[in-house]
């Protein structure tokens, strides 16, 4: 389900925790959605009982990311994500980082791939101030949306295409 309005995403969570049920929490661009993004959402979703996925908004990407990216647009990356069976929540957020949000839910898991370690996450010190856990995930290898966009950009450049265009598509791929 795509909870656009956060007090109505925070509603619906706390139904869910007022009942028993654990919320895992993940947050990220998931631009280009590939088989690392679906095994880190499958192992988040084994965490609890259900996984909300917050992504980041085109705006937050862009200031993140830089000019060129995101390259599938926000409601089109929700529309993906939604339709995971692993993944029972998503939400959009302007923030460049989920802390804001992650203080209004409160989670009871909140999860990031292996790329990060719980002390440089500065979402770890809202988590723990509520007695919520965070978990880091194992990362999967060579599997991200830059190494996509560089494989792209190396077939186009085999093909001999255009050089400023190459150029233009690499910037892009930061």
């Amino acid at each position: 389900m795509i909870i656009a309005d956060e007090s109505q995403l925070v509603e619906h969570v706390a139904r869910l925790q007022a009942a028993g049920e654990k919320v895992v929490f993940t947050n990220g661009v998931f631009d280009i959605l590939h088989v690392g993004h679906l095994r880190y959402l499958q192992e988040a979703r084994r965490q609890g009982d259900h996984l909300l996925v917050a992504l980041n908004s085109d705006a937050s990407v862009r200031r993140i990311k830089g000019p060129t990216r995101p390259i599938v647009a926000e409601d089109e990356r929700a529309e993906l994500i939604n339709a995971l069976r692993c993944v029972d929540l998503v939400t959009i957020f302007g923030t460049d980082t989920p802390v804001p949000l992650v203080a209004s839910v409160r989670p009871a898991i909140y999860v990031k791939g292996g790329d990060y370690t719980i002390e440089r996450l500065p979402e770890s010190p809202v988590v723990h101030s509520y007695g919520g856990e965070v978990r880091i995930l194992q990362f999967v290898p060579g599997k991200s949306t830059t190494n996509i966009i560089e494989s792209v950009i190396r077939s186009f450049a085999a093909r001999g295409r255009n050089e400023q265009i190459e150029e233009e598509i690499k910037q892009s791929a930061k």
